[in-house]
């Protein structure tokens, strides 16, 4: 059975990366592969392996020690003399760390990382620095609504690669077309990552003199700007790799492939919005088909004012807009499925420190994932750190012997340090559901199908659900905080519809519902279904305006609690008092004339990956 050319053209990108990174790993920073653990990973991280680079395994379970190196603790006590041992990062000197679970990497591990990284030199305490130059291969096994690698690594990495759309079934056939060999960026079979010696060092000779126009550049920074990337390192990212590829073509220049493979690889992996002028993009989410289209090419945006005329290019040469117009669409050609709700609502790049799939964290001392110790007194419900407190002290032995030399190892009150762990709190998502009669009628069964897809995601998760249904004169608890998929199924059945929108009743319950979780130690996350369009106020009386003021109200209050919410407008067209009070409680805003199932369970997955 033939492949797919996506298939294909994605597979081909991924051995391709690898080439790019044996040429230039620490100018293009290294490569974040977002695949689950099975067949397909394995296939890629054997290639890896084959690239006849160092490749050093760096753990999330690591220590500060072992990381940038330190005293060899084993060593010093067993000769009475202070011994240093190398690091992992200093082992991996001009090769490559490899980074397994990179979503569960701590801060405390990210930074020294990070830090190595930007100065190519470990510094170990009370040792001299350390050359450390390598490329990082962060794997990223996190589901859709968790937070991913760290955003400070992340932004380092100049590859990103998603293999999720790559099936088991395919390998068969990704093997056969491996067998023929082509060259990089063909549209027909990838090629054999591996690069013999003497191509490499040719590759890396040429990249030493790759030449770049400034058309080139500006489309480059022009296309990062369209696709809503405001940090500078992105592009420059962007030209290493594209110089990286030219230098594996055997090129001394770029070429609009060498920027295309660029653009799909490092610029649509990141982009936050969809491009300014796309008038097309909020119909196309009306068809029900979540997969963008790329936009026409004379509606991209507009170059940098200050980029040369086109009349002043070559005649041969592409002018910048045609560039950046090239690049926009090769990086929008590339995007996943959900990226244009994603990219609507800005929770694209959802990442670093978040609340993630179990709610926020919370430092404690008895249970919960290990943090690296810190000095401390034990006692109570602190524990002692055996092993960092003999590190603490086998520095001071020497001049502590001489005081007492009986003493084998002489321990200090200034040497103890003590456990620590973070807990994270379970998330209950609070679902204020509209079921008064300007939408009940297109609603409330894709609703009911809604929750129970979330329930059942929930489940997974350890996470609960509460239903808020306002309609008529009131706003009522539907569904108390549960995990119970029958329980939620039979107080969805007995809803009805019609009636008036008593909105900012909903909104007030909600927070009420949210002030009682968070004493519980539980994150609240609220999604709004409703056009917007309240019409009865908090005193249960009828009349548009002062109901619209309770609900900007009620929506501020929300606000000040510093709670996450997501609003999903469910008028035919974007509705702007929607649009109003979801800027007012600093809720993500989508629109979703006809509400669809899916799509609101990807939606609140989106916003359990939200920035906190």
């Amino acid at each position: 059975m033939a492949l797919e050319p996506e298939t294909l053209q994605t597979w081909n990108d991924a051995l391709v990366a690898l080439q790019v990174l044996q040429v230039a790993p620490q100018e293009v920073g290294g490569i974040c592969l977002h695949a689950p653990h099975g067949p397909v990973r394995e296939r890629w991280l054997a290639e890896l392996g084959g690239l006849g680079l160092p490749l050093v395994k760096v753990p999330g379970s690591v220590d500060s020690e072992r990381l940038l190196g330190g005293i060899d603790l084993s060593l010093t006590l067993q000769t009475g003399r202070l011994h240093w041992q190398a690091g992992l990062l200093q082992q991996a000197d001009r090769g490559l760390v490899c980074l397994p679970m990179a979503e569960r990497f701590a801060p405390a591990l990210v930074a020294p990382l990070v830090q190595v990284m930007e100065t190519r030199q470990v510094q170990a305490a009370q040792a001299l620095p350390a050359a450390a130059r390598f490329g990082v291969v962060a794997l990223d096994e996190s589901l859709p609504d968790e937070p991913g690698v760290h955003a400070s690594l992340r932004e380092r990495l100049g590859i990103w690669l998603d293999l999720h759309a790559l099936a088991p079934s395919d390998l068969e056939d990704l093997q056969r077309h491996a067998s023929t060999g082509v060259q990089p960026g063909a549209d027909t079979a990838p090629q054999a990552a591996a690069l013999e010696s003497a191509d490499r060092e040719a590759a890396r000779a040429r990249l030493a003199q790759m030449q770049s126009s400034d058309a080139q550049l500006h489309a480059l920074c022009s296309a990062a700007l369209a696709l809503g990337i405001t940090s500078l390192r992105v592009p420059s990212l962007a030209l290493q790799v594209a110089g990286a590829h030219a230098a594996l073509m055997d090129r001394t220049a770029l070429e609009e492939e060498d920027l295309g493979f660029a653009a799909r690889c490092v610029l649509a992996p990141r982009a936050t919005q969809w491009p300014a002028d796309s008038p097309d993009a909020p119909a196309e989410q009306d068809s029900g088909d979540d997969s963008p289209a790329p936009p026409q090419s004379e509606e991209a945006p507009p170059p940098f004012e200050d980029c040369p005329p086109e009349a002043d290019s070559p005649a041969s040469e592409p002018s910048v807009q045609e560039l950046q117009e090239l690049l926009v669409a090769a990086a929008l050609a590339s995007l996943p499925a959900h990226m244009l709700d994603a990219l609507m609502t800005r929770q694209a790049a959802a990442c670093g420190k978040t609340a993630g799939r179990s709610g926020q964290t919370r430092a404690g001392q008895l249970r919960g994932r290990p943090l690296p110790p810190r000095p401390g007194r034990p006692g109570g419900q602190a524990r002692l750190h055996v092993l960092a407190t003999l590190r603490a002290a086998a520095p001071r032995q020497r001049l502590r012997h001489r005081a007492d030399p009986r003493q084998r190892v002489a321990i200090r009150a200034e040497d103890f340090h003590v456990h620590r762990y973070q807990q994270r709190a379970s998330t209950c998502v609070i679902l204020a559901l509209d079921a008064s009669g300007s939408a009940a009628l297109q609603r409330l069964a894709e609703a009911k199908g809604a929750v129970e897809l979330l329930l059942q995601q929930s489940y997974a998760r350890r996470d609960s659900v509460c239903i808020v249904a306002f309609r008529g004169a009131q706003a009522q608890l539907l569904l108390p905080m549960t995990r119970s998929l029958v329980r939620a199924r039979r107080a969805m059945i007995g809803l009805p519809g019609g009636g008036g929108t008593p909105l900012a009743m909903a909104l007030q319950l909600a927070q009420e519902q949210a002030a009682l979780m968070q004493r519980q130690g539980i994150t609240p996350l609220l999604v709004v279904l409703s056009d917007g369009r309240a019409n009865v106020s908090l005193q249960g009386i009828g009349g548009r305006a002062q109901a619209q003021a309770d609900a900007l109200t009620c929506a501020r209050a929300w606000r000040l609690g510093g709670h996450r919410a997501l609003w999903i407008d469910t008028s035919a067209q974007p509705d702007p008092q929607a649009q109003a009070l979801a800027a007012s409680m600093a809720a993500s805003y989508l629109p979703m004339p006809q509400v669809q199932a899916q799509r609101v369970a990807h939606a609140v997955q989106g916003l359990r990956a939200a920035p906190a």
